[in-house]
């Protein structure tokens, strides 16, 4: 794998086509934004894009589905006038729908998403076939995450386009497989576009990414610290203070195993080492409102935390990423 990714010329400056597992035009690296709840929002998507990298944001954060029409119309509005202006183009962006029984915005949201002609859809706790034809019926992308190889066959049956592999140390709702194990097993029963998410904050661990296997890098924590998105400097900042030793994977704060900041939780009056068990059903639509407290005051990260250190405007953090790759990409691949 690591002889094919010296030999070749990397696979993200491929024009858009159906065949290709990385189908984005104007890519400067073969990363995603990742949707982070409370946290993305146009601003942020629309920097992503514009700087070479897909951008994306969960539709719950918006407050209504009215809300939701309205980002959809900001992002592709500033979009197009950075396309009118500059060369190269503003990369494609994508939406997170929660696809759960418990989440009442569903049927409208994506509506909304058919309406704007969304490029990418990113599917969470449930892959549905008919959401699927309605997003490929425009000519969009549907990519699902999942945590295991069950939920991926599950997913490939349903006839998406990529699988996000939700590996060991993500931040937010996370697993716990290797990513060194999943991606090769995933790769045996699928072979659409694979992402691999969990402790990715560098150029070198996008390289290593694709050095796996992947064919694109799904990054969260590290586009917390930047300039252009709705956490507090007091959750930037202790992103940027935290380490490895810092992150608690629990499912004692939503009811879903996920990675947590200790210290918000030491602020909030919380023992992390007594918590109590989430015992009530979980409700998606009430977990995933904007007042949550499991995830307004209580702050998520992933592991790689340690390797974040300061807030960067989103321009600088992929020039970094980028430099970063390709001297990964050089020293790696000298004979």
């Amino acid at each position: 794998m690591l002889v094919k990714l010296c030999r070749r010329k990397p696979s993200f400056q491929l024009k858009r086509t159906v065949s290709s597992r990385v189908p984005f035009a104007n890519l400067t690296l073969p990363v995603i934004q990742a949707p982070m709840f409370l946290v993305s929002q146009p601003n942020q998507v629309v920097n992503s894009c514009v700087n070479g990298i897909v951008g994306t944001f969960p539709a719950l954060n918006a407050r209504s589905t009215e809300a939701f029409d309205e980002w959809l119309g900001e992002i592709e509005t500033r979009i197009a006038q950075h396309n009118q202006q500059n060369v190269p183009k503003a990369a494609d962006y994508g939406v997170n729908l929660i696809v759960h029984k418990t989440n009442p915005r569903l049927n409208a949201d994506l509506e909304i998403v058919a309406k704007h002609k969304v490029p990418l859809i990113i599917t969470s706790l449930g892959a549905v076939p008919e959401l699927v034809k309605t997003v490929h019926s425009y000519g969009g992308l549907v990519y699902h995450d999942v945590v295991n190889v069950r939920h991926a066959e599950k997913a490939a049956e349903a006839g998406v386009d990529g699988l996000i592999l939700v590996c060991a140390g993500a931040g937010g709702h996370a697993g716990t497989a290797s990513p060194f194990a999943l991606v090769k097993e995933v790769r045996k029963v699928f072979k659409g576009t694979i992402i691999l998410s969990g402790c990715i904050s560098t150029g070198e661990d996008i390289f290593a990414a694709q050095a796996l296997g992947a064919d694109m890098a799904y990054m969260g924590t590290r586009f917390i610290a930047t300039e252009e998105n709705s956490a507090s400097k007091e959750y930037k900042d202790m992103i940027c203070n935290s380490k490895l030793a810092d992150i608690l994977y629990t499912a004692k704060i939503s009811g879903v195993p996920a990675n947590f900041l200790i210290p918000s939780l030491i602020q909030c009056g919380l023992d992390p080492n007594n918590l109590k068990d989430k015992t009530d059903s979980i409700d998606f639509g009430v977990e995933l409102s904007p007042t949550s407290k499991a995830w307004k005051d209580l702050w998520s990260a992933g592991q790689g935390c340690g390797a974040i250190e300061s807030v960067l405007p989103t321009a600088e953090l992929v020039k970094q990423l980028k430099q970063e790759y390709d001297a990964a990409r050089e020293r790696l691949c000298k004979e």
